[in-house]
């Protein structure tokens, strides 16, 4: 689904009334992953979202396969962007075969027809959702889901340590496809950007009046915005996707071509910076227009999505305008991971109870429940799985010193457990068959660090925001429990 439901053949989809379905502490705890903590409003808010996140798991009879309510609910269909955001939600949930099979679908069903886009959302019954697609020249399209899907695709292959979401032959034409001919067809190469056409794939004859011609190729998630040359997320998304296929040839042992990609990559995020920050307000601008003129609508919560801003400043102004106004459902649902991973961890912790909240409009879009439990996994927890070094680090972020604790969470091929005691004090269990390396992480400058009362060497580094952390590494064997504290 896309962020912003303002344009005229939106407003009449029927409305799913979910707000009288209650769901227990008791059921959210009977399988798979739990959660529980000091704060009994966080605590709650996982209950919700676990049960209402399950909720959308489609039926093991449906024509299209394994999949999850990811677009408007009266659609039984699922979208590109609202996939590629709630996915690694769903890993945490247990629902990994209904990942393969969607991003296999999106993946494999881009086309030179298509200009190399794909089908914007696909239903139940396995076909292109007609909502948003007549035939392939006549069809809606956000330009920046190639390069969602490609970040998400490799994201979950960072958690999961599933190949084939980088080597199956789908996914690697998808990605080729995707950062060579996809640009040039849609003329997105960086200094392209403020002098790009309109409607470079337009039908012939074209007619304005039809969205489905006009919207083949919008240049940004955002769609209340009339004449609209360039979005600023779908710049970030650009520098995001080719940073991702950068790191996708390092991790196949192609570094010359990696470094190819990565200055590609920067090229976007240079241009970012130099062209579309206002001194005068201290925001970006979020648009640049057909008529020439840089202004100011949604958007800036995908140049923190794509993390596609280094000034630690111009990143604080973005975080507090944010915070300033009240969004969609579908843009806040992206706020509690954000805002953990920028620093603003109070914040983040308000816009999971906000999206949790009973008396909160339209909280049962599937993108809320999903945002809330990667929020509390990966946000609050600080739980971050990495492949590469078959390693997951953690950290607490909190302004308290209360506890928290997931069992049965699925990562890297294994079950684990993480508790954080306090602040200072953290404990895995392996649940799996293979050796698991821990970074324990604690924020503050500590100069000890022991695991079963034995001393461990630790280290310092700096968070994105420049706050010192301490960190200590050890192995986890399996079946085993290992503690970690700080002093």
């Amino acid at each position: 689904m896309r962020i912003i439901i303002s344009l005229a053949r939106r407003i009449f989809a029927p409305a799913v009334i979910l707000g009288t379905i209650s769901f227990s502490a008791a059921t959210a705890q009977d399988n798979g992953v739990t959660f529980s903590s000091s704060d009994k409003k966080v605590e709650q808010a996982f209950v919700w979202a676990k049960n209402m996140a399950l909720h959308y798991k489609g039926h093991v009879n449906d024509p299209v396969g394994p999949w999850y309510e990811s677009a408007l609910p009266p659609r039984d269909a699922f979208c590109m962007r609202d996939v590629s955001h709630q996915s690694i939600g769903a890993e945490i949930l247990g629902l990994k075969e209904q990942n393969r099979n969607m991003f296999t679908l999106f993946a494999s069903n881009i086309s030179a027809s298509k200009n190399w886009c794909s089908y914007w959302e696909i239903n139940k019954a396995g076909k292109p959702a007609p909502e948003d697609y007549r035939n392939d020249r006549e069809f809606w399209y956000n330009l920046p889901a190639n390069f969602d899907v490609l970040c998400a695709s490799w994201r979950l292959y960072l958690w999961t340590g599933d190949k084939y979401y980088i080597n199956n032959p789908a996914f690697v034409h998808f990605q080729e496809k995707t950062v060579n001919d996809y640009i040039n067809a849609w003329v997105l190469s960086a200094d392209s950007m403020l002098n790009r056409p309109a409607h470079p794939n337009a039908p012939v004859p074209f007619n304005e009046s039809d969205s489905f011609h006009r919207c083949r190729g919008l240049p940004s998630y955002s769609e209340g915005i009339a004449n609209l040359k360039t979005g600023a997320d779908l710049i970030a998304a650009l520098y995001r996707g080719l940073l991702t296929y950068s790191a996708i040839l390092a991790e196949k042992g192609k570094p010359k071509e990696a470094a190819l990609y990565s200055l590609k990559a920067e090229k976007y995020r240079q241009q970012l910076e130099a062209h579309w920050w206002d001194e005068k307000d201290k925001l970006y601008y979020t648009y640049y227009s057909n008529d020439n003129r840089f202004g100011k609508d949604e958007g800036e919560t995908f140049l923190l999505w794509f993390d596609a801003l280094k000034d630690h400043s111009r990143v604080t102004q973005t975080l507090a305008h944010i915070s300033s106004k009240t969004w969609n459902v579908e843009n806040t649902s992206y706020l509690p991971l954000i805002f953990y991973n920028k620093g603003s961890w109070n914040k983040a912790r308000d816009y999971i109870l906000y999206l949790s909240d009973e008396s909160t409009a339209r909280r049962e879009y599937p993108e809320v429940s999903f945002g809330v439990i990667e929020g509390i996994v990966q946000g609050l927890m600080g739980i971050a799985p990495d492949v590469r070094q078959h390693s997951i680090s953690t950290i607490f972020k909190t302004t308290d010193n209360g506890n928290a604790a997931i069992r049965n969470l699925p990562l890297l091929n294994t079950l684990v457990d993480v508790t954080h005691l306090d602040t200072r004090q953290s404990s895995l269990i392996n649940r799996g068959k293979q050796p698991l390396k821990w970074k324990a992480m604690f924020y503050g400058r500590y100069h000890q660090a022991y695991a079963g009362g034995k001393p461990l060497t630790i280290k310092q580094e700096k968070d994105s925001q420049g706050k010192v952390i301490s960190f200590a590494e050890v192995m986890v064997k399996p079946g085993n429990q290992v503690k970690v504290s700080v002093k």
